[in-house]
């Protein structure tokens, strides 16, 4: 056995992890604890001066609002992560900004612009902070004891859930017995806990430092292969690029009634999908200009972008459990003192313990007929998972608008499907996430990987905003169907479509490994 091999077989645990993971329980408690009373809090109280028929849709887009918005920030956050501040400098500051968006939905509690405000912090600095602190877990590895940070990356995963398990089960409880102050109030604290621990944990950390310009960055790269000419022979690629830069200025000025957030996503999903499209046809023209190393890492980060854009329709499924699921499950029957929003509970705590399930008998029972159980294999499961998930909640729907009475209880199957597919697809996409990106991008990686949840919530905006033309109302109304049920049967043929789709492409992907030498 070589020296390399010896190191990675003995390699300890990093001392500074602990201080990590506590953070994360914490500040997972606090956005929890708000995220997942927010719908009934804006149905229930701030927006009580809509008609009645109109709140539940504006919750539902406020909401998605939200969630579009704390993982569009990554992308900032790995920026001034990666070029200015480095990993540990951007999470302790955002995390205060975070933390005034607390105190903001505490304080503005019947102000709709000052709790929109709030809002807004607290997007900004959860989603700057999101692909950093995963990022600097890996950070504290090297090749001597990358062996443990899987180990780690499920624990990370699991004690995310374990701050979800007791706000999703403890803040409807005082949302209602207290009020949105104390309810809003609470996650603040622990979002100031969050910062301290992790502040208390500054000289042990391995602080990785921002990388220096650089000549051969991704973009310099993108934009010398879409530029760089040869003789006798045209530029498709660039032309390629430039109708995704017309795409997204159209969506941006020239769908208004698209809505803001909507068109401004859309041009930014324009942009990056020409703009990778372009850049890959065109890529072998930067070779010369650039070293190959540069090239080679320019067509890794575009590879791992499909797989990110092929995920996308996942979270448009797994959000909704905090917004249309919850509004489902206020037509239900339930025992008197349980809360519809109680039920979000289940998901990290089935997460909890499928986790060391899949980990300690699922996998290794996998791997003892002969099938590996990798990355990519797994997250076409999970995607497929999804897709049950919404078919089951959809016929449940359909019994409800038949005038069924329908206990409350029987979201738990589904509620089960789409949890083992979220710890097939989110706790597996974030080591991939880690693995697969070169060492200068590990934050802007990580960011990518938090926009397709954006992405997948854009989904669901435009899903919503169409259904509402009478046109297509009319049309679903032809079917016999609810515009509720006829959604969710949409969202489930939506992601088994990209579990096919996922699962083609997986099969073609060549793994690497980008973690740091020793």
């Amino acid at each position: 056995m070589s020296t390399a091999e010896t190191q990675t077989a003995t390699g300890k645990m990093p001392r500074q992890i602990p201080y990590i993971i506590a953070n994360e329980g914490c500040e997972r408690f606090s956005f929890y604890g708000m995220r997942n009373i927010l719908t009934v809090f804006l149905i229930s109280t701030l927006l009580l001066q809509l008609p009645a028929e109109q709140r539940t849709g504006e919750a539902k887009h406020v909401f998605h609002t939200f969630v579009i918005g704390v993982y569009f920030f990554p992308l900032l956050g790995g920026w001034l992560a990666d070029r200015f501040f480095g990993k540990y400098n951007t999470i302790l500051w955002l995390s205060l900004v975070y933390c005034a968006g607390h105190a903001s939905l505490a304080i503005f509690e019947n102000n709709v612009k000052g709790f929109y405000f709030g809002l807004f912090l607290i997007a900004f600095g959860s989603g700057g902070i999101k692909p950093l602190v995963a990022s600097f877990v890996g950070d504290q590895f090297d090749q001597t004891n990358k062996h443990k940070a899987k180990v780690v990356f499920e624990l990370f995963y699991w004690i995310i859930n374990f701050g979800s398990f007791f706000a999703s089960w403890l803040m409807p409880m005082f949302l209602r017995d207290y009020g949105p102050a104390v309810a809003f109030g609470i996650p603040g604290i622990m979002m100031l806990a969050a910062t301290i621990v992790f502040w208390m944990g500054s000289k042990k950390y391995v602080h990785v430092p921002p990388a220096p310009p650089n000549p051969h960055s991704f973009t310099r790269v993108a934009r010398t292969a879409l530029l760089a000419q040869v003789d006798g022979g045209s530029r498709p690629g660039l032309y390629v690029a430039c109708f995704g830069v017309l795409g997204a200025i159209y969506a941006f000025y020239r769908m208004p009634d698209l809505g803001f957030v909507i068109s401004a996503c859309l041009a930014l999903v324009l942009l990056l999908a020409f703009g990778s499209i372009g850049t890959a046809m065109q890529l072998e023209r930067a070779r010369g200009a650039h070293p190959d190393e540069a090239v080679e890492g320019v067509r890794a980060v575009l590879r791992i972008l499909v797989i990110f854009a092929l995920v996308t329709p996942f979270f448009s499924l797994f959000d909704q459990k905090a917004s249309t699921w919850i509004v489902q499950a206020e037509s239900m029957t339930r025992p008197e003192n349980f809360l519809p929003s109680q039920m979000q509970a289940l998901n990290p705590l089935l997460v909890m313990l499928l986790i060391p399930f899949n980990n300690l008998v699922l996998y290794p029972s996998l791997q003892r007929f002969g099938w590996q159980p990798t990355a990519l294999r797994r997250m076409t499961a999970g995607i497929g998972f999804s897709s049950l998930s919404w078919v089951v909640i959809g016929m449940l729907q359909l019994s409800l608008d038949s005038g069924n009475s329908v206990s409350i209880f029987w979201q738990i199957l589904p509620y089960a499907l789409l949890t083992l597919g979220e710890v097939l697809v989110s706790a597996t996409g974030l080591e991939f996430a880690y693995s697969q990106a070169p060492a200068s991008m590990k934050g802007a990686i990580m960011s990518f990987w938090n926009l397709s949840t954006t992405v997948g919530n854009l989904w669901v905006l435009i899903v919503n905003k169409s259904v509402m033309n009478p046109g297509v109302i009319s049309k679903i109304s032809e079917s016999g169907i609810s515009v509720t049920a006829f959604q969710m049967f949409f969202f489930a043929a939506f992601a088994a479509v990209a579990m096919l789709a996922f699962g083609l492409y997986a099969k073609n992907y060549k793994m690497v490994d980008n973690y740091r030498k020793a």
